[in-house]
């Protein structure tokens, strides 16, 4: 059972206002990345759907992470279809973040009253996961769709949109800046702070370092 309610996670996007969005096979890996997220400030994590048996690392990773770094919310992301949402809600899961809209993913999380981020490339898809009980909308990928112009384009007849661009989004100041000032709820962002190499050398330093410059750039400019 989901640990923090659809509201908590709408509320603690925002006010973080960075998804850190990961994939390892290695278990063991996972729970360091996510300590070294969590020590920098990050209290939302996406950890996505990629590689096989990805839901048994989750479930190991999700138990650690309730007793280690209680205040972290953890999601799920690159769910496609109903039935995995089921299992990584069955796992726990406090939100579910998926590429595209599927309405069978959103009776599943709607049933349950968890949090459900869809990927839209539209306004009138925007406008779709909205009447399917969507809080926090998914631009995706972020560059492609528009970028930080299509973000503020939206919220012009949609101002009451709340939207996370994944794809594009990196932790340097005129990239953070752009996304929003366009008027963005958070932005989830991956490979930009998990870098290869700094796996490979396990230098979880770097990460929380990482995590934490970009959440003081952030509250420089969120809204």
């Amino acid at each position: 059972m989901a640990r923090f309610s659809r509201i908590e996670v709408a509320q603690t996007m925002k006010e973080t206002g960075l998804v850190p969005v990961f994939y390892h096979a290695d278990t063991e890996l996972c729970k360091q990345v996510v300590k070294a997220c969590y020590d920098g400030g990050i209290r939302v994590f996406e950890f996505t759907n990629r590689g096989d048996f990805a839901a048994e690392v989750f479930k190991e990773l999700n138990q650690w992470a309730a007793v280690e770094c209680p205040e972290m919310i953890m999601g799920v992301g690159s769910i496609v279809d109903e039935g995995t949402t089921a299992l990584y809600i069955a796992l726990g899961a406090n939100f579910i973040v998926s590429p595209l809209i599927d309405e069978g993913m959103a009776r599943v999380c709607n049933k349950r009253k968890i949090a459900w981020s869809p990927g839209c490339g539209s306004v009138t898809e925007i406008g779709r996961a909205h009447e399917l009980g969507c809080e926090v909308v998914k631009i995706f990928p972020g560059s492609s769709v528009g970028g930080p112009d299509f973000v503020k384009g939206v919220m012009g007849p949609m101002p009451y949109a709340s939207i996370m661009p994944t794809g594009g989004v990196s932790p340097d100041e005129a990239n953070l800046s752009a996304w929003f000032k366009a008027g963005v709820h958070c932005v989830g962002m991956g490979s930009q702070l998990f870098p290869k190499e700094v796996l490979q050398q396990r230098n979880f330093g770097y990460i929380t370092d990482k995590c934490r410059e970009a959440l003081e750039l952030i509250s420089k400019y969120k809204k």
